[in-house]
């Protein structure tokens, strides 16, 4: 496929940072966040590399509606659905870039203990399954609404796994092959594993390679090749898993190191070639095979806190929240050359 078809579309707004909504950052990751606010600044000649082309924006979302796309997923027909992080919504984007509300996640009673990463609750990870449901992470910060629920066509979102309330379910992939949800938990940092039709989650991998250094361990997840790939923000790594014979967790090894602020990623389609977002630098990584790495996105070409990346043939598709720059959360769609 060659294209999704998608067009410019105008919107946006903004939200002070302070308001309930906006992302509580803790103490250890501000001198990061300031040290990287340089680079936000900067002119709007493109700065995209190859293999990737044409960047151009395609979806503008509205901030003070919360709409800052944490994750995404792909539709047969290659359109985009993302979760809204704050605004608890699954949303599908249409070829003008115009967001479709498919859900909304219930928000927790009040006086409840929001997340400790985010001081409220957000839907992070998604993936879609072959039948059309469609599985999301909801880190709502009580019992009775954290974990991994399933949306299915026509259908309201309920949940399938309770996961630990204390956590921070983030990445989400689907083994379709043996059944099986992954989903990370990025504080302290482990994999959990449910079986597709939902039931109990138990903890597949954990390690210090997995664990958070100071805000956030495990992050995003792909099954990729007989492997759980994962992930890890404040250690700036990704990771490979491999899933043995009997289905359990190898040995966690390094793939690829100095990858600042790596959120989300996925495979290009050539090999065990990855497309990383780098949230805080406002990047985009091409992560070779051998772990070395080149800048191919940056926020000159309209990044603006990237958190995921989707890819269909020779579409590539981005997703930026502002989580930190609080200015145009948005969709980028880019070319992906032979």
């Amino acid at each position: 496929m060659t294209g999704t078809g998608l067009g410019t579309r105008a919107g946006g707004g903004t939200r002070p940072a302070g308001r309930r909504g906006g992302r509580v950052i803790v103490r250890a990751a501000l001198a990061v966040l300031l040290a990287g606010a340089a680079a936000l600044t900067a002119s709007p000649a493109s700065a995209v590399a190859p293999p990737l082309s044409s960047p151009t924006i395609v979806g503008h979302f509205d901030l003070a509606a919360g709409q800052q796309p944490e994750n995404i997923t792909l539709l047969p027909d290659g359109s985009p659905v993302v979760t809204f992080s704050f605004a608890r919504q699954v949303a599908r984007i249409d070829p003008s870039g115009g967001a479709h509300v498919l859900a909304t996640f219930p928000a927790p009673p009040p006086g409840s203990t929001p997340p400790p990463i985010t001081g409220a609750p957000v839907v992070t990870g998604i993936v879609r399954a072959g039948d059309g449901t469609l599985f999301v992470n909801y880190a709502a910060g009580t019992a009775d609404l954290t974990g991994i629920w399933a949306l299915r066509p026509g259908h309201s979102p309920h949940r399938i796994a309770a996961l630990p309330a204390d956590g921070f379910p983030n990445g989400l992939a689907l083994d379709a092959v043996h059944g099986y949800l992954y989903a990370v938990d990025s504080l302290p940092g482990s994999v959990w594993r449910v079986p597709v039709g939902g039931g109990h989650a138990t903890v597949w991998a954990s390690g210090k390679p997995l664990r958070l250094v100071s805000l956030l361990g495990a992050n995003g997840i792909k099954v990729h090749d007989g492997a759980v790939w994962v992930t890890n923000t404040d250690r700036e790594t990704l990771l490979r898993i491999p899933i043995t014979p009997k289905g359990a967790a190898g040995p966690i090894r390094t793939v690829a190191s100095g990858l600042p602020g790596v959120d989300d990623f996925t495979f290009t389609g050539r090999g065990d070639t990855v497309l990383a977002a780098l949230n805080v630098p406002n990047e985009v990584a091409l992560v070779r095979p051998n772990g070395t790495h080149t800048i191919v996105l940056t926020g000159d070409d309209g990044l603006q806190n990237p958190t995921a990346v989707a890819v269909r043939g020779s579409t590539v598709l981005v997703t930026s929240a502002a989580f930190f720059t609080r200015t145009d959360p948005n969709l980028l769609r880019a070319h992906l050359e032979d």
